[in-house]
């Protein structure tokens, strides 16, 4: 969740007081992971563009959806869990592929390691009716919703 708006990738930037955004821990140093820790070195193959994959959630007024861009993993390598105290959970893994000492590698842009994360889904959330589907690399997560009802409003009269 970014405090300052960035400008230049037309990301949409939840509120920092939004109580159904995303329940992912600011870590102020999480860039830097890469250069200051061992576990999570470049070398060990883990890129955090894959460790922190970007999820949309749209409501209709029918459900809410979420759609998880994974391109290149089997539905087999992804889990969508739900918890409860009302939390959607999203996680994978996509492994570092195989070196041969025969290979010459130029370059290795493309993201590997764990990815998790978790929404807080809202109280007209039907838990029991979620869906989930990946075609073409991109996971869709369907809460439907309980219909709102409608509260009869009275006018009250003001007396003098």
């Amino acid at each position: 969740m970014a405090l300052i708006p960035n400008f230049f990738d037309n990301q949409r930037v939840s509120s920092i007081f939004d109580p159904f955004s995303s329940l992912d821990i600011w870590d102020p140093f999480k860039d830097l992971t890469p250069f200051i820790s061992s576990s999570n070195s470049l070398l060990s193959g883990e890129n955090p563009a894959f460790v922190n994959t970007r999820i949309d959630w749209r409501e209709t007024p029918e459900a809410h959806v979420f759609k998880a861009d994974l391109p290149g993993l089997k539905k087999e390598e992804v889990k969508v869990e739900i918890e409860d105290d009302r939390v959607l959970q999203i996680s994978g893994q996509r492994n570092v592929e195989k070196e041969d000492k025969n290979d010459t590698w130029h370059r290795v842009e493309r993201s590997s390691g764990k990815f998790s994360r978790r929404f807080r889904l809202p109280e007209n959330a039907k838990m029991d009716q979620i869906k989930a589907s990946m075609e073409n690399g991109v996971l869709t997560v369907t809460v439907p919703k309980d219909e709102v009802e409608k509260h009869d409003v009275k006018t009250v009269e003001i007396s003098e």
